[in-house]
């Protein structure tokens, strides 16, 4: 990853999206418990942090197999726009 890219991501003031998630209870009081205890101020926070980190594993994996970023960036643009049309 680029140095400029790296850097983008890594600005509080990335643009965030809402979202709804419906998740179990027990799952949620889970999260609730743990993020504190490992650093983070919310649960919010923590379902972040482990979507970013399962993300980077996907978009490594796919890198790994010879998948150009090219074509990983045009898939994740394809599904952004499929996404947006489905909800509109």
């Amino acid at each position: 990853m680029k140095a400029t890219e790296l850097n983008k991501k890594l600005k509080k003031d990335r643009p965030l999206t809402t979202i709804t998630v419906r998740m179990p209870e027990d799952v949620v009081q889970n999260l609730k418990r743990v993020a504190p205890t490992l650093g983070f101020s919310s649960e919010e926070a923590l379902i972040r942090y482990y979507i970013g980190q399962g993300l980077r594993v996907d978009l490594e994996g796919l890198k790994r197999q010879g998948v150009p970023k090219l074509l990983i960036d045009k898939a994740i643009k394809e599904t952004e726009q499929q996404a947006f049309l489905t909800l509109s």
